[in-house]
């Protein structure tokens, strides 16, 4: 039996300004990446997402990212490795105090943005990302970019660790994802999508925006629900998954 995740960045609303469609996505996810204030969400959101991914009995995970909310942490930021260990051990910690208040128990991490591209490739930080997680809480799962330093990391340095594979993206032939800048970053069609991410599954593999078939590992799909048409979508793809007898659960069942 096939099994995988599927997953979505919220809570990712601050102050006035609503971003995404979290009630409806949290209906078909298995596991939530939720702000935690840096580059998106605020104490309130953050609240309110844990009691929503309780109600949907979706799985909690922090989703910290680099101190930039007007980039939406999308900006590349130079930080030592000694900071982004604190960076991520205060916005975990941060999340952390909503899921123990609502009794909840964290299952991941998952950086955003620039902090998971650049950590992507970047074995010192993403050693120090990893570190940071251990440090608040050595049960943590580490989500990151399959096959890339974020797997690696973790594995050094003891932490259990899944890889994450996206659904509306193209790739690179060295696994990274093709940068945003380009025009062939993402993947407009549904249907090819849908394609790409049951073959990643059942075959282990995805042709790279080169033509190339490449490797790679898919605990967990990462879906976007910021329109009503990605919510569909997300409601598709789970509906395709469990039709090709893959099973959705979270993260902690697929990795066990």
């Amino acid at each position: 039996m096939y099994k995988v995740d599927l997953n979505a960045d919220i809570g990712e609303s601050f102050g006035n300004y609503t971003i995404g469609m979290d009630a409806e996505v949290q209906k078909y996810i298995t596991s939530a990446n939720v702000a935690c204030g840096y580059h998106a969400g605020d104490p309130i959101v953050m609240e309110k997402t844990i009691a929503l991914a309780k109600e949907n009995g979706v799985a909690v995970g922090a989703h910290p990212g680099f101190p930039d909310l007007m980039g939406f942490g999308r900006r590349k930021m130079m930080i030592s490795p000694a900071e982004a260990k604190a960076y991520i051990m205060y916005q975990v910690g941060a999340l952390k105090a909503f899921t123990d208040a609502a009794g909840l128990k964290m299952q991941h991490v998952k950086p955003h943005g620039a902090f998971y591209n650049m950590a992507a490739v970047d074995e010192n930080l993403a050693i120090a990302i990893c570190e940071g997680i251990k440090a608040v809480d050595p049960d943590l799962i580490m989500l990151g970019l399959a096959g890339s330093k974020h797997i690696s990391a973790a594995e050094k340095v003891g932490i259990r660790v899944a890889s994450e594979v996206f659904a509306d993206r193209n790739y690179m032939e060295d696994g990274t994802l093709v940068p945003r800048s380009r025009s062939d970053a993402k993947i407009a069609d549904p249907e090819l999508a849908i394609t790409r991410v049951i073959r990643m599954v059942k075959e282990g593999k995805v042709e790279a925006v080169t033509g190339k078939d490449i490797d790679i590992k898919a605990d967990s799909i990462c879906v976007h629900g910021d329109n009503p048409k990605a919510v569909d979508f997300v409601r598709t793809i789970r509906e395709k998954l469990q039709a090709e007898g893959i099973e959705v659960v979270n993260i902690a069942e697929v990795t066990g």
